[in-house]
């Protein structure tokens, strides 16, 4: 009897981890990492040994980064997982920023703060890259380690030199890691650059690690630049979107009749994030077409997949 009678299943397709990476966000040596220490995942290899994944595969990848979220730990979540403990839409709300295995970190990274120590800041730092997704990283432990930083550098004999150096150390990891992490050629693109007048860009780099890891292309400006600079770059760089950051709030009548000029000559999402977000609802910023996104990273790079889709080279 002919195949045509009896049709074969369709043979599961099978995703190499680069895919796999651009699909959940989390980096391939995250999910090294899982595989090893915690046998989470067990993905077919091809006679050379690369690592291919099922649909199945990444599903899995998902529903540990929901539990993750919640605050299990990662030690524990494959228990969770084979157990199915709870179904995930009645886990438990996230947990507070601190808890679970965040309490360790911060401890540790604030001591090496205070102590300047180089080696033990890239060890925590490192360890914490290495086993939990980008964007826990700095929700959870870097952002905090940053409020700590800037509230107490008036009152802590050292507090100045520590919240500089923790500033200089950051900016010269993650532009290390964006230039190592950032796709070349990928799909969408997206420009990145800090208000005019706004020096501090510590949250844009955080925002374009969290960014890079879900497989964005990024153009990078950094610091200080003028719109018509921004919109010169974002048409020559063929970017599809373009993100500022602003730290202190800016004169709202100003920056928001320049911003609704950029919207109106760009064809494509602006969108504005930072702790100045939180005092321009109200203000001609808000009304001028961009989209605020406040200081929330996370939210932040999920609104920027809604509005762009998935990464793909």
């Amino acid at each position: 009897m002919s195949s045509e009678h009896n049709p074969q299943p369709a043979e599961e397709p099978y995703y190499p981890i680069r895919t796999v990476a651009n699909l959940t966000g989390i980096n391939p040596v995250t999910l090294r990492a899982w595989e090893r220490r915690y046998a989470l995942l067990q993905p077919h290899r091809t006679p050379k040994g690369h690592r291919l994944y099922t649909r199945q595969d990444i599903e899995r990848v998902r529903e540990t980064v929901m539990l993750l979220k919640t605050g299990i730990p990662i030690s524990q979540v494959r228990t969770h997982l084979d157990q199915r403990a709870a179904p995930i839409d009645e886990l438990p709300a996230p947990a507070q920023e601190g808890s679970g295995p965040w309490t360790q970190y911060f401890d540790r990274m604030l001591a090496a703060i205070e102590r300047f120590d180089d080696t033990l800041l890239d060890a925590v730092y490192n360890e914490a890259l290495s086993l939990y997704p980008v964007d826990l990283v700095t929700v959870r432990l870097i952002q905090p380690l940053l409020r700590r930083l800037g509230e107490q550098w008036q009152t802590r004999p050292g507090g100045v030199a520590e919240e500089h150096y923790f500033s200089t150390y950051l900016r010269n990891r993650l532009g290390a890691r964006l230039h190592h992490l950032a796709p070349r050629r990928a799909r969408p693109r997206v420009l990145a650059a800090c208000l005019p007048g706004e020096q501090h860009e510590t949250g844009l780099l955080l925002f374009c690690l969290i960014a890079a890891s879900r497989g964005y292309g990024l153009l990078m400006l950094g610091a200080n630049t003028p719109f018509d600079q921004v919109a010169y770059a974002a048409r020559t760089g063929g970017c599809d979107a373009i993100v500022f950051s602003a730290t202190t709030p800016p004169p709202a009548e100003a920056v928001g009749a320049q911003l609704a000029e950029l919207v109106s000559t760009v064809g494509m999402p602006v969108l504005l994030g930072g702790h100045a977000c939180a005092g321009l609802e109200r203000t001609p910023v808000a009304s001028s077409g961009v989209i605020l996104l406040g200081e929330d990273l996370y939210a932040a790079a999920e609104r920027l997949r809604t509005l762009l889709g998935p990464a793909h080279d």
